[in-house]
C-alpha cells in the first residue's frame, strides 16, 4: 500500500516550522526533506527516520521496523507528538548528509 497524499501533506505541515520542507515521490513511497536534507522515509502511511546514536535517547520508546524489504530498521515516527517529531528532525538534519550532486 502507498502513502496516501493527505498523509504526506501531513507530515510536511508537521515539519514547515524548520524550513523549507518538500515531498519526493518515489516507486509509490515518498521521501521528505528538511532544507534539501533528505530526512523521513514515508511508506504506508508510517514516516521511518535513520536509527543513529544522537536520537537513541529521544527514541527510546519508539517503535522499529523496516520501510521496504531489504532496508534497515528505522525508527518510527509518532506523529501525534508534534513538537518530538520536529526535535528529532532538527536533531537528525545536523548529522545527516546533503545528498550528493548527480554530475
Amino acid at each position: 500500500m502507498a502513502c496516501a497524499p493527505e498523509f504526506i501533506d501531513f507530515l510536511c505541515d508537521t515539519l514547515s516550522p524548520l524550513g523549507e520542507v518538500r515531498s519526493r515521490k518515489m516507486m509509490g513511497d515518498y521521501v521528505i526533506y528538511v532544507n534539501e536534507k533528505c530526512v523521513i522515509t514515508a511508506c504506508d502511511n508510517t514516516a521511518y527516520v535513520k536509527k543513529l546514536p544522537c536520537i537513541a535517547e529521544l527514541m527510546a520508546d519508539a517503535e522499529c521496523g523496516c520501510p521496504y524489504q531489504g532496508a534497515k530498521e528505522a525508527y518510527i515516527l509518532d506523529l501525534t507528538h508534534p513538537n518530538k517529531v520536529r526535535k528529532v528532525i532538527e536533531i537528525l538534519w545536523d548529522k545527516l548528509p546533503f545528498p550528493k550532486s548527480k554530475k
